[in-house]
């Protein structure tokens, strides 16, 4: 068995090397010789061996995600609260796979695990996978009223880079006006 990789794959991503017929045979040969690991129905990977428990790990949640967005042609982020997380305005990390989706809401078992996938609106999409959407749902998943607490502000203000402040204010007409507001605040001069 090849030493695996966190890589999830979808015959999708093969099909500028042949036609979708030959990628679904040439997969099913690999998966059947136990080279590649179906995980579910059109997601593929290398299976890793956990060092430690000297098994093979269960397939990357994140790789997993990527490819189903890959595959169904649709965007998925992270939610609110993993959003705050990254960002320094929390310590919660949810016990759930939970991820924002601009497709169908749903509910996926691979490898023992389940991903939860929910449909977000477009105030929550709207930035899909810029990094200034997760200063958005972080926001959102906050509230007006925590959101809107003096440090919340200033970690945002000394955390974002350039970049996102940028992506922050084109898009602020298409925020609520709360969000509008403590965008405002974020993006004023320290």
């Amino acid at each position: 068995m090849a030493h695996g990789t966190r890589l999830v794959f979808t015959p999708k991503d093969f099909l500028d090397m042949a036609d979708r017929a030959a990628v679904d045979q040439a997969l099913s040969r690999l998966a059947k010789s136990q080279r590649l690991r179906r995980v579910q129905r059109g997601l593929y990977d290398i299976p890793r061996v956990n060092p430690i428990l000297k098994r093979v790990a269960a397939p990357d949640v994140s790789a997993v995600v990527s490819a189903i967005a890959r595959r169904d042609d649709i965007v998925v982020v992270p939610t609110g609260m993993a959003a705050a997380n990254r960002l320094g305005l929390t310590n919660a990390v949810s016990a759930r796979n939970e991820f924002l989706t601009d497709g169908t809401s749903r509910t996926l078992r691979i490898g023992g695990r389940v991903i939860r996938l929910k449909h977000a609106g477009p105030k929550l999409m709207a930035l899909k996978d810029k990094p200034a959407g997760d200063v958005v749902r972080a926001l959102h998943w906050l509230g007006a009223d925590a959101a809107s607490d003096d440090k919340v502000v200033r970690t945002l203000r000394h955390k974002l880079p350039t970049k996102v402040k940028s992506d922050l204010a084109k898009a602020k007409p298409s925020m609520a006006g709360w969000t509008a507001k403590v965008a405002d605040r974020v993006l004023a001069a320290s």
